[in-house]
């Protein structure tokens, strides 16, 4: 299996085939609707003209309650970038009005969560990010949607009241305060919870740290400021991002993580080698191949020191963990779980195969139709992407499967007055043979080929137009010449013959 392929929680098998799973996707609850008139809009999903006919005059007509009572015609459960994303697509099929609720754990609107290891944790002197200044959907240069917005688009908005369970038979959601909704359509956009170390080992002690949404991130902002020695544990995203921005701090940093070299998951070694000698450079130590025994406290009960399995200790005083995360399933394991990848079985219209249940996000495992397998993808872009086709295949005729293109992103040491910044971007499947391009002064490029294909191409700090290129070249997957590919001089030659392949394959 490749590495992409467990960074995207992919597995080789395929969704399981049940045609009346999936019959009824399209499932409506209409105030006083008729149950003619039910079966009609269930019988006939696929009948463009006639259905956005039927849809616009009786739907529409009869959903105008304004949620007087407990009825939504349209429920998304979770606050993440997804359900911001999902909400401005309702709102621009004119179907959010007095018709869609969110319902959230978190005290603010969606927004952009990358934020939150990157830009929020920069110190008050390098301009940290802040809200409302990322509320979805401004990461895809889209418009700011803040609390307001949703007010004037008519979307109520249930803050701080996550749902804990549902009644798929009576199409009920009880939250957390005990409001009973009841909806037409649900859609699940939980995203994932951060994986924890057990608190037998520490895992809960002051001073240590775990990142998922605005609360945690203050939490850490606030040992930031008081922290000596900070020591971070995981050598993927959270741990590169965080300690890019631990550097803006000045702090003695040190990353722990059992894997051999940073991102195993995607970077080759001597792509992860020019990384981590970066790192070095602004003062990060690295611990690899480390297994963590526990964490240890002082007298007054704050963490003080990681005891690491071969006796050695690493004193810290703030410890943040980022080891991973798992779908957050909470109330939902009866929608069908995927036992390879994990999270929430859909089809590629994010149908579960309960009717009139959507997933979307992190939590969906979807047909990744390219690629022939099921997976499971943490990603903004695919967040911003899944909630999209979902919402439009949900209220429109479109019919056709999502088609996903596997896409990473990072971008670090951005803080003012920093020396070097970093901007990645990667595109397709790590398979295959690699072929490295460029010194990393600033640009370095990857390429992964696979029977003579190129299947994935990764990036560092290219040009606008040099990264547009990317998922042209992964999506074409073009035959290339690997001996003129290993014997280009620059990377820009690299993708000039990269970009001549694609061309002939037109």
């Amino acid at each position: 299996m490749s590495q992409a392929r467990r960074l995207i929680m992919a597995s080789g098998s395929s969704i399981s085939s049940n045609p009346m799973s999936f019959k009824h996707g399209l499932s409506l609850w209409c105030p006083q609707s008729s149950p003619s008139l039910h079966r009609t809009l269930q019988s006939s999903p696929s009948s463009s003209i006639g259905f956005k006919t039927f849809f616009r005059n009786h739907v529409v007509a009869a959903s105008s309650s304004s949620f007087a009572n407990e009825n939504r015609e349209y429920v998304i459960v979770g606050g993440g970038n997804a359900a911001g994303y999902a909400a401005r697509s309702f709102v621009d099929h004119g179907m959010a009005d007095g018709k869609l609720c969110i319902v959230t754990r978190e005290a603010y609107a969606p927004y952009e969560r990358p934020a939150l290891t990157k830009a929020y944790l920069f110190p008050l002197d390098k301009k940290p990010a802040r809200l409302p200044g990322f509320h979805t959907c401004v990461g895809s240069g889209g418009e700011r949607q803040t609390p307001d917005w949703y007010k004037e688009k008519g979307i109520e908005m249930l803050y701080e009241d996550p749902v804990t369970g549902i009644d798929i038979e009576k199409q009920t959601a009880t939250t957390i305060s005990g409001k009973l909704l009841k909806y037409g359509t649900l859609i699940v956009a939980t995203g994932c919870s951060a994986s924890r170390f057990p608190e037998k080992i520490g895992g809960n002690l002051p001073g240590v740290h775990y990142i998922r949404d605005v609360a945690d991130a203050d939490s850490l902002i606030s040992s930031l400021e008081k922290a000596h020695k900070l020591v971070i544990v995981g050598g993927g995203y959270i741990g590169m991002e965080v300690a890019a921005a631990a550097v803006a701090w000045k702090l003695d940093t040190t990353i722990i993580f059992p894997e051999n070299h940073l991102m195993q998951r995607l970077f080759t070694p001597s792509l992860a080698q020019k990384y981590e000698e970066l790192y070095q450079e602004n003062g990060v130590k690295f611990i690899k191949g480390a297994s963590i025994k526990n964490l240890e406290a002082s007298s007054d009960g704050h963490v003080a020191a990681i005891k690491l399995e071969n006796g050695s200790t690493i004193e810290a005083d703030t410890v943040i963990i980022g080891i991973g995360a798992k779908p957050a399933v909470g109330p939902f394991e009866r929608l069908g779980l995927n036992n390879s990848v994990g999270g929430i079985q859909v089809d590629g219209q994010f149908r579960t195969g309960i009717p009139g249940i959507f997933a979307i996000g992190d939590v969906a495992a979807f047909p990744l139709k390219m690629y022939n397998r099921m997976a499971r993808v943490e990603h903004v872009d695919h967040a911003r992407r899944s909630a999209q086709h979902c919402v439009k295949s949900l209220l429109t005729a479109h019919t056709s499967s999502y088609d996903y293109l596997p896409y990473f992103y990072s971008r670090v040491f951005e803080y003012e007055g920093s020396p070097r910044k970093i901007w990645w971007q990667f595109f397709g499947d790590n398979v295959g043979e690699t072929i490295q391009v460029g010194n990393f002064d600033p640009k370095i490029a990857t390429f992964w080929i696979d029977s003579g294909k190129l299947k994935g191409v990764l990036l560092e700090s290219g040009s606008p137009e040099e990264f547009q290129l990317l998922p042209e070249l992964a999506k074409s997957q073009p035959i290339v010449d690997k001996s003129k590919l290993q014997s280009a001089s620059s990377v820009e030659e690299a993708l000039e013959i990269a970009r001549t392949s694609l061309q002939a394959a037109v």
